[in-house]
């Protein structure tokens, strides 16, 4: 059955954070009077903060237990008790966030192809307006936030419910994200095909692809 619709993850599919996320927590610190903390130590931080998060939910004061941790021994006072509104509110805002140079040739080539688009995020209430600011949002047919939906990935629920509102069978979607649990294996668990973005990596199988332009020819292989 071909392919008719396909459907995305956004953090490290679609955006990343810019020029990192130390480099924003670092500016906004600054801006609140925590001068000179290294950007390499808040990278590191938080990507082991994140890596061990369990069940995260999105919810502000979820996001307040990364942050403290990710500043824990490099800042005289917890986030939490001091900037951490302002470091909510930055992330919100288009200027941090970099769209990979292959998501907009990617998303004209789909869109005029005919494909369906949509998203599948687990992600807070900033996810749409940040999208509308960054001028993608008109591209996707379906938005579906994890905040919203009251489910988060890797459930099923997800999955079917963008089905659901594409009006396709789930066999008849593709999803592509840069997890392969989150992404990859739940879409398929739900019935859709999937497909592991690895920018940058060395691919090991043919359910892999390093760009999203790679995308294209495999919709069109999926038509004929």
């Amino acid at each position: 059955m071909k392919i008719a619709a396909v459907t995305f993850d956004v953090g490290g599919t679609l955006i990343e954070p810019w020029p990192s996320v130390g480099h924003v927590y670092a500016e906004v610190a600054a801006r609140n009077g925590f001068d000179g903390i290294s950007v390499e130590a808040l990278n590191r931080q938080f990507a082991r903060s994140w890596s061990t998060a369990r069940s995260f939910n999105y919810t502000h004061a979820a996001w307040a237990n990364i942050v403290d941790a990710t500043f824990h021994g490099l800042s005289r006072s917890l986030p939490s008790q001091t900037f951490f509104p302002h470091l909510y509110r930055r992330f919100s805002e288009p200027d941090v966030w970099h769209i990979y140079e292959d998501v907009l040739p990617t998303l004209d080539q789909l869109a005029s192809d005919g494909v369906k688009l949509g998203i599948i995020s687990n992600w807070d209430d900033r996810l749409r307006p940040l999208l509308n600011a960054l001028r993608v949002d008109k591209y996707f047919e379906v938005i579906l936030v994890s905040c919203e939906s009251g489910f988060t990935k890797p459930s099923p629920v997800m999955f079917n419910l963008a089905a659901e509102k594409l009006g396709l069978a789930p066999e008849r979607v593709l999803h592509v994200g840069d997890n392969l649990e989150m992404d990859v294996r739940a879409a398929q668990a739900a019935g859709m095909k999937g497909l592991w973005l690895r920018r940058g990596k060395t691919l090991t199988s043919n359910g892999e692809i390093g760009s999203l332009k790679e995308i294209g020819s495999r919709i069109l292989d999926k038509k004929e």
